[in-house]
Formats: structure tokens, C-alpha cells, sequence
């Protein structure tokens, strides 16, 4: 049956998929999650079409436009559409709901499929992404997983979601461990959008009245921004501190870092970055075993000498809730000493902020 009336972004699941047929660039940007991405205009086209709008004017940029869209639209509906029903049902967008995405809605609808375009293209989604974190995000009953570096918390995070519990894993979506040598090695974090997409996505299921495990992160994951919003509510939540030995600590961080080993050079010049703080005389060994692949030493200096002493102060400073935080010890980081730590989170129940 025909949609009535404008489909709008909460209308999207009613569909047997939702096409972005903007530019491959502007998809990598962000894109509705789901969606697949057949463009009408690929990332040249659509540079050579805007060119010819300031240049030319409008109809001379349409008609070289229409011949690249018209050509587009034929692949497509030879290669990614052709083995769909005559009852399939898909959704549409571009920028703002425009002529690219209107476009293809005509001919798929003249090929005898119920395609409908979504009302305000992917600017309406964005619009619906913001307007969730600010509703959602104020209401979250967040616990709050802190601890001093080399605590897995992060692994305690997914043993929590392996468990049933809902968890918000910021460091997953933002593709970094947070650290100063928390960069994943081939994996290049996502766009400030796209990860602010990601949050709306794994909140949207979430039932407000159970607890959001999440770990307590600073403002930034590597170069993403975490949303201002998100930021104030965990610093106003309960925290339970992960309370690990320095040994099992140690332990952990070679298991986790263990790649951090594979390109010595790339490690001493992240190392670099610390000078002006720990003194040239300690950056210089420090980087001496990097380049060794001396891990151990380095890594137990890197804790005692740079993270820890800065760990308790932060976490007093950032996080209101810090003198009332329940504690959970741990002797051993193995996947067992990790879900051991994780029952005990659960078995905690601490009050919500």
C-alpha cells in the first residue's frame, strides 16, 4: 500500500530497506544506519554538477546532471535492484530530500514499486539523532565503571552486555581505547556524526528504567568529542571503581597493547608527545624501550609515573558522586578474573544518581 502523507524518519523500519543515494563521501560520512548506498551522483559527478551551477547556472548543471543520473539509475537498477519483487518497498533519501532522491523514487515507482522518499532527506534524520540524545540522554539511569589504567574496563563493559545488562561501550563506537596510546592500529575512528549516530542507534532500544553500565570516559575519545549532554550526566552518576593490583594491571596491559609492539618506531613517536610533561631524561628511556620492544618496563613506568598519579585527582575532580563510589577488587585480569569482577558489578545493585 501507497504511503500517505510524508514518510517521516520514525516511519523508516516499515521498509524493506532504506537507500542513501547521495555521493559515496557523503555516505562514509554518516549515513542512516542500515542504509545502503546507491548514489545517483558519485563523488566526481557531483563535484563536476556543482561547478557547472556557479559557472553555467542551473539547467546546464541539470542537463549534464541528468544524463550522469539517468546513467546511475540504469546500473543500479540492472545490477543492485534487479532480483527484487515486484512487492518490494523501499525508502529513499539524499541531503534534504530532494531531486536526487526524487529521482530515483520516480523511476522505481515507474518500474512498479511502492518507493516513497523520506520527507527532509538525511538533515531530517540528523535532526531526529540530536533531538534523541537531548530526550534520552538526561534520563539514562547511568553506572559508571571507573578505574586506574590497565583495569579492563572496557572488558568488564562487554561481560556486562554478555550478561543481559544494558551497556552504552563509548570506546567501541568511537574506535579508540581513549588513551594517549589508545589509536587502533588500521582502524580510523568515525566522523563526530557518525559516532553521535551510533549512541542514538544502541539508546534507542534501551528501557529508561534499567541501569546504562558505561565506562567513565573524559570529554574526548581520542579526536571524537563525546556529546556535552552525555559528558554532564555521567559526571552527575554513580561510579563503581574497578580496584585492580598493579601486577594484574601490568598483566592486562600486555595482553591488550600486546600490537603497540609491532611498529616500535610509530610507539616511540606517540611517546614524544609526553616531554614537556615527564622531562626529556624519562621520554628518552621510555622510548629507548619502544624501540627495543622492551613492553614490560615501559608499561609499568608508564603506569606508576604518568597515569596513576594523575587518576585519583581526575576522577575527584570529574565525577561528583566520587567519594560515595563503590569498590570492586580484583586480583586477576584473565577472561575469568573479568567475569568474576563483572558479577560483582551486578551484584553491587549501587543506587542510581
Amino acid at each position: 500500500m501507497t504511503q500517505r502523507g510524508p514518510v517521516r524518519v520514525a516511519d523508516r523500519h516499515a521498509f524493506d530497506v532504506v537507500i542513501d543515494a547521495r555521493s559515496p563521501a557523503e555516505f562514509a560520512l554518516d549515513h542512516i544506519p542500515g542504509a545502503i548506498n546507491c548514489p545517483v551522483l558519485d563523488d566526481d559527478e557531483r563535484r563536476i554538477v556543482g561547478t557547472l551551477y556557479k559557472q553555467q547556472g542551473a539547467f546546464e548543471a541539470r542537463r549534464v546532471g541528468g544524463a550522469m543520473v539517468a546513467a546511475n539509475l540504469a546500473r543500479h537498477l540492472n545490477e543492485r535492484f534487479s532480483d527484487k519483487p515486484h512487492t518490494w518497498k523501499p525508502l529513499v533519501y539524499c541531503w534534504r530530500g530532494g531531486l536526487r532522491s526524487g529521482s530515483m523514487v520516480t523511476w522505481l515507482r515507474l518500474v512498479g514499486w511502492d518507493a516513497q522518499q523520506l520527507a527532509g532527506g538525511y538533515k531530517s534524520f540528523r535532526h531526529h539523532v540530536l533531538d534523541q540524545l537531548a530526550e534520552c540522554v538526561p534520563r539514562l539511569r547511568l553506572q559508571v565503571i571507573c578505574g586506574a589504567t590497565g583495569s579492563a574496563k572496557t572488558r568488564v563493559l562487554q561481560a556486562l552486555a554478555a550478561r543481559g545488562a544494558q551497556v552504552l561501550d563509548l570506546e567501541d563506537l568511537a574506535r579508540h581505547k581513549g588513551s594517549l596510546l589508545g589509536a587502533l592500529p588500521g582502524v580510523p575512528q568515525p566522523s563526530q556524526k557518525a559516532f553521535e549516530t551510533q549512541i542514538a542507534t544502541v539508546l534507542e532500544p534501551f528501557d529508561l528504567s534499567r541501569t546504562v553500565y558505561v565506562e567513565g570516559e573524559s570529554a574526548r575519545i581520542g579526536r571524537i568529542a563525546l556529546p556535552i549532554p552525555l559528558v554532564a550526566r555521567m559526571r552527575a552518576s554513580a561510579c563503581v571503581e574497578v580496584q585492580a593490583t598493579p601486577e594484574a594491571r601490568l598483566a592486562y596491559l600486555l595482553r591488550d597493547y600486546a600490537y603497540l609492539g609491532d611498529n616500535r618506531e610509530a610507539l616511540a613517536t606517540q611517546l614524544g608527545l609526553l616531554k614537556e610533561m615527564q622531562g626529556k631524561e624519562t621520554v628518552g628511556r621510555w622510548q629507548a624501550w619502544a624501540r627495543a620492544g622492551e613492553l614490560p618496563p615501559l608499561f609499568d613506568e608508564l603506569m606508576r609515573l604518568h597515569y596513576d598519579p594523575h587518576y585519583a585527582r581526575s576522577q575527584e575532580r570529574h565525577f561528583s558522586t566520587w567519594a560515595q563510589r563503590r569498590a570492586v577488587a580484583a586480583d586477576d585480569l584473565s577472561d575469568a578474573g573479568i567475569a568474576a569482577v563483572a558479577d560483582a558489578v551486578l551484584a553491587l545493585d549501587a543506587p542510581q544518581a
